[in-house]
């Protein structure tokens, strides 16, 4: 028996990104040089946060998960369709004679597109985080309601007999 399952380029895509921050993270552990990036900058590229998109009768619900983040340190936008999702966490600074030799948390910006269904209301949108969970609600145009149009017994006057 042959079992069929849906590849998901995304999964594969996701899965290929997270090898290459482990390779760098790991070299930069190891006092390698990071490769500079194509763009000339040496920084580190920004991360996607894990996002669910779910739909309701009256809008579109995105959630991602942004744990340590603060809302003054978020910027979301919303442009031809494309609903953003950025910022650049703070790293809490390490005072006194204590000092933090080892550091696993990475401190870098993280950015997310997502394309939305053209029929939202992008005047509307809201935000709201709490616990580390951004919720961003995209309401929905009201859908065109259809209208009987009555007519007339008597013709209407044309161009040609006008």
């Amino acid at each position: 028996m042959v079992i069929m399952t849906r590849w998901d380029a995304s999964h594969d895509l996701r899965a290929a990104q997270n090898r290459m921050y482990q390779m760098m993270f790991f070299a930069a552990a190891r006092g390698q040089a990071v490769p500079p990036s194509r763009t000339g900058t040496t920084s580190t590229p920004a991360r996607a946060p894990a996002v669910d998109f779910s739909e309701r009768e009256d809008a579109y619900l995105v959630t991602a998960e942004l744990p340590g983040v603060k809302v003054d340190d978020l910027e979301i936008s919303y442009h031809d369709g494309q609903l953003t999702i950025q910022g650049q966490p703070r790293s809490a600074q390490d005072t006194g004679p204590q000092q933090s030799p080892t550091r696993e948390r990475r401190y870098r910006p993280f950015h997310r597109s997502i394309t939305l269904p053209p029929q939202v209301q992008a005047d509307a949108i809201r935000a709201s985080a709490a616990d580390g969970v951004l919720q961003v609600v995209v309401p929905k145009q009201e859908a065109a309601k259809p209208t009987r149009i009555k007519v007339n017994a008597d013709p209407a006057p044309t161009a040609a007999t006008a």
